[in-house]
């Protein structure tokens, strides 16, 4: 994206920083502002009461910058909410955008987001916000479907599919349209408090520019000591505040008249909400299970049958399922099928028209199995890899049936480094049919070879040094042309560990384990001193995790 900014452009933009208790990471947040040029006029920075050295920090940074501002709270908050109005009230361009203390903007997002949303005349602009895993650096973009090319928005029915995007962030707003509907966050200890701002500027039903440009850089550190609200999930209480969330979006749309946006609120819901907390619900204690499963089941209660049949497979099979089982049960196929890809576990209850979850669940309907493409289908793939003999054995399930008729001949298994598209390797594997007792087929199975020294290789060549992490994903190809790609399943609590002599390297440490997923992936670390320290690592894990 260039940083130049058009003359219609310069000085038209606030940036609000909130921080709190962040005096290491927030002078990076606002750098990342203030480099995106003459777009923008000012970065709001609002302390809510930091009890480190957050406050000197940006007084500091005032003090060397005209352009930073410093709003200073005299009490905490508890929320972002505040402080973010705070910035709303504070600023003074015609664009505001928000930016958190320990993320930062990439070069020339501000100026892409407001030269479109001047070129349209729209008061909302939105762009791709990317979550970067740290400290790998590996970048997912965020609901990437909804921003593969320029658009403009300019009904409600056109912005049904950005309510999948609940961020705040990834967007500029017009100060006058924010005004004259009343547009603020809740004030307080509101947890997901951009679930209800978004929702309040989406039932305003403006007109929206799209762009396919990266404007935000959502920074993920799974290892810090204190977890963001979006990955601190271990407790029941995250999930009801997510749910008390959508609740008050919902309100929001119905209060507006909107309907149409009410009902595709809680169909995202169960697509993506539900599903990301349902595949970790099995790792929970007893008590956490029991909350989870009332306090799901109580807010499902009040989905109407046509906002669930809208939902995609397995969405909605996962909402009949929960409506329909008093007590958490079968978790493990819960999770699995709530995972990505995801898969349906046996058994297979019910027939191929009429599938259901299990024979004592016949309401839990597994509706559309017959006619879901192959590609669509929760299929399982199980694997088992041999690391002594460098084999992998490969088992294609079938699934109602639905196999059988288009006949698995071959499977492409192709060898990814975490956080690369580009296949490293593949092998291809020639499938054969497997009866059970009563001469039907089973499923298909096959073999293939996997050369660890050439994945390492590979990887180094990628610069991919010290220990390396691997995806191994499959593409099954039938009789009848149809294909469908999905990752393997290997045995439950596989965490099998092998020391592999290799001439390249003297000795290679091999690791197959499931993701949390539930998906095969290899650890290889080449060379003895590489993997001795990542033995040793391990060890001094396990050590603390028994203290």
């Amino acid at each position: 994206m260039s940083t130049v900014s058009l003359p219609e452009t310069v000085g038209k933009l606030s940036v609000v920083v909130i921080a709190y208790n962040d005096e290491s990471l927030v002078g990076e947040a606002i750098r990342s502002a203030l480099d995106q040029g003459p777009v923008v006029a000012e970065v709001v920075a609002v302390d809510d009461r930091s009890s480190d050295g957050t406050a000197r920090v940006l007084d500091e940074l005032a003090a060397r910058h005209p352009r930073v501002r410093v709003v200073h709270r005299t009490e905490n908050s508890g929320g972002c909410g505040t402080p973010r109005n705070d910035g709303i009230e504070a600023a003074t361009a015609p664009y505001v955008m928000f930016l958190d203390s320990d993320d930062v903007l990439p070069e020339g997002a501000a100026e892409a987001l407001v030269a479109a949303a001047e070129r349209h005349r729209t008061p909302v602009a939105v762009g791709v916000c990317v979550r970067r895993e740290l400290p790998e650096g590996r970048d997912v973009r965020w609901q990437p479907g909804l921003y593969r090319e320029p658009a403009l928005l300019e009904t409600p029915e056109e912005l049904r599919p950005l309510l999948h995007d609940t961020l705040c962030v990834n967007k500029v707003y017009a100060r006058a349209f924010l005004d004259e509907h009343g547009i603020r966050f809740p004030d307080g200890r509101f947890v997901y408090e951009d679930f209800l701002f978004t929702a309040r500027v989406y039932a305003a039903a403006p007109r929206i520019a799209v762009i396919p440009d990266t404007v935000y850089v959502w920074h993920v550190r799974r290892a810090a000591a204190q977890l963001s609200i979006s990955l601190d999930r271990g407790g029941v209480s995250n999930w009801q505040a997510r749910i008390a969330a959508h609740r008050a979006a919902v309100e929001t749309f119905a209060e507006a008249g909107r309907a149409e946006l009410a009902a595709a609120c809680r169909t995202k819901f169960l697509e993506h909400d539900l599903r990301m907390y349902a595949r970790d619900v099995r790792l929970r204690d007893a008590g956490h299970r029991a909350d989870w499963w009332a306090a799901t089941r109580d807010h499902l209660a009040g989905f109407g049958e046509a906002e669930i049949a809208a939902a995609v497979a397995p969405a909605r099979w996962i909402a009949r399922f929960l409506l329909a089982a008093e007590e958490p049960r079968d978790l493990l196929r819960l999770s699995r099928l709530a995972a990505n890809p995801a898969r349906l576990l046996p058994p297979y209850a019910g027939t191929r028209t009429a599938a259901v979850w299990a024979d004592d669940l016949p309401q839990a309907r597994l509706d559309g199995m017959d006619a879901l493409p192959l590609d669509e289908l929760p299929l399982v793939v199980d694997a088992v890899l041999r690391t002594g003999g460098g084999e992998l054995h490969l088992t294609v399930r079938d699934l109602y049936g639905r196999l059988a008729d288009a006949a698995p001949r071959s499977a492409e298994l192709s060898f990814l480094p975490r956080g690369d598209d580009e296949p490293a390797r593949t092998e291809r594997v020639e499938l054969r049919a497997e009866t059970d007792a009563d001469g039907a087929v089973a499923g298909w199975s096959g073999r293939a070879p996997v050369r660890f020294t050439g994945l390492a290789d590979t990887g180094r060549r990628r610069g991919r040094q010290g220990v390396q992490l691997w995806d191994v994903v499959a593409t099954v190809t039938c009789a009848d042309g149809e294909s469908f790609t999905t990752s393997l399943r290997p045995p439950d609590g596989s965490q099998r560990r092998s020391v592999l002599p290799s001439s390249r390297y003297g000795v290679l440490l091999v690791q197959q384990y499931a993701t949390a997923n539930g998906s095969l992936a290899v650890r290889i670390a080449p060379g003895a001193r590489d993997g001795f320290r990542a033995v040793g690592a391990r060890l001094r894990r396990l050590a603390r995790s028994s203290q």
